[in-house]
């Protein structure tokens, strides 16, 4: 297949997004398919224009300065079509390069396929644009209704957005790399450079430091650990706007910046206990590599926490929203190292079963099942027939 492939976020970038679309750019190249990867160029990147990228002009997110996204007119990605010719177009972000995406290739009769990934509804709210969440549902709602068919990560996704009016969704799961991220990647010699020689539980965040993930309530979750066990420590990796304030609030918790490939990997491993207090997201990469780690995991019952974890098995849930059930669970988790230790054993098999070629390879099938759908037999149907 020629498959044009649209990203508003790409590494260097790190987010679950920019990771998720890497791994399948790689995934259909490795395959045999001819991919024209399209995404903004980032501060201090080169201009790059071949057959297999383009990297368009892009501008500052608003809410998120430090990435990027692409500006280019629906006339101007049609041009680029029409000399790549892409069989199916896949857009994985819905900003304006993805809107003008969609708009070409409606324009030209290729068929388009779209990712939603971000709850950028949900976002609204703490970022105080409460008032404009109807209106990024309906704006997302006209995008991805123009696609033949819709990924999430997650099967609850599906009836969520269904209720809102969302077509054609279809779960496609996600998948960890559980060689990776593993427990063998524990370092003795991180963990006393934290303060904690075997015996002294450490807990972990991973992920942005920004108002939608919730980070305050894993911070106080430790404070109340740290009541039960004086000597846990707490280590916070990742970065973003809140990281000054939350580490002058709490200077006890090491922040460790964003990590990257076996260092991260080393971070995860060589914790104890992972604390995930975010509500807002579709999926949540870093649970799986957190279970992976063979990591108790600490999280709502929803995203990837809610099909992936049965509470006191595999990990420890609180109900969406409730705060003090959060903090509660954490507390539960430690209360006894056996416990907690056969908890962590049946994560790492949990993990195990999440393998990225199966998610990969479906991926990979639907785009060519919507691409070539027989003539006069719709996308949709033409999935349904080939299922």
């Amino acid at each position: 297949m020629h498959i044009a492939y649209i990203t508003e976020t790409y590494p260097p970038e790190v987010n679950g997004v920019a990771l998720t679309a890497e791994r399948c750019v790689r995934h259909l190249r490795h395959n045999g398919h001819a991919v024209l990867l399209m995404r903004p160029r980032q501060a201090g990147e080169p201009a790059r224009d071949t057959h297999t990228e383009w990297r368009t002009a892009g501008a500052r997110i608003p809410m998120y300065p430090d990435l990027r996204m692409g500006l280019a007119s629906a006339a101007t990605l049609r041009h680029r079509f029409e000399t790549f010719e892409p069989d199916i177009v896949h857009v994985a972000t819905q900003g304006p390069l993805g809107r003008a995406a969609v708009h070409a290739a409606g324009e030209l009769g290729v068929p388009v396929t779209t990712d939603f990934r971000t709850n950028f509804h949900v976002y609204c709210a703490h970022y105080g644009l409460g008032f404009a969440s109807r209106l990024v549902v309906r704006y997302l709602r006209g995008f991805h209704n123009r696609s033949a068919l819709t990924f999430v990560p997650c099967r609850r996704m599906v009836d969520e957005l269904g209720a809102l009016g969302f077509e054609r969704v279809e779960a496609l799961g996600r998948g960890v790399d559980a060689r990776r991220f593993a427990p063998h990647q524990r370092s003795p010699e991180l963990r006393q450079r934290w303060g904690a020689p075997d015996g002294v539980p450490v807990l972990l965040y991973v992920g942005r430091l920004a108002p939608e993930k919730n980070v305050p309530l894993a911070l106080q979750a430790f404070a109340a650990v740290r009541r039960l066990h004086p000597r846990a420590q707490m280590v916070v990796v990742g970065d973003g706007p809140w990281r000054a304030r939350l580490q002058a609030q709490y200077p006890m918790v090491h922040f460790a910046g964003v990590q990257r490939g076996d260092a991260l990997a080393t971070h995860y491993a060589s914790a104890d206990l992972f604390l995930f207090p975010s509500l807002s997201e579709t999926f949540g990469n870093v649970t799986l590599e957190a279970l992976a780690s063979s990591l108790g995991v600490v999280a709502f019952d929803c995203a990837a926490a809610g099909e992936l974890i049965r509470d006191g098995e595999n990990g420890f849930l609180a109900a969406p929203g409730d705060a003090a059930g959060f903090v509660a669970a954490a507390c539960r988790a430690l209360s006894s190292p056996i416990e907690l230790d056969a908890v962590r054993q049946r994560a790492r098999r949990t993990a195990l079963r999440a393998d990225w070629e199966p998610v990969l390879h479906t991926f990979e099938q639907r785009l060519r099942q919507v691409a070539f759908a027989p003539e006069g037999l719709g996308p949709v149907d033409a999935l349904r027939s080939l299922a």
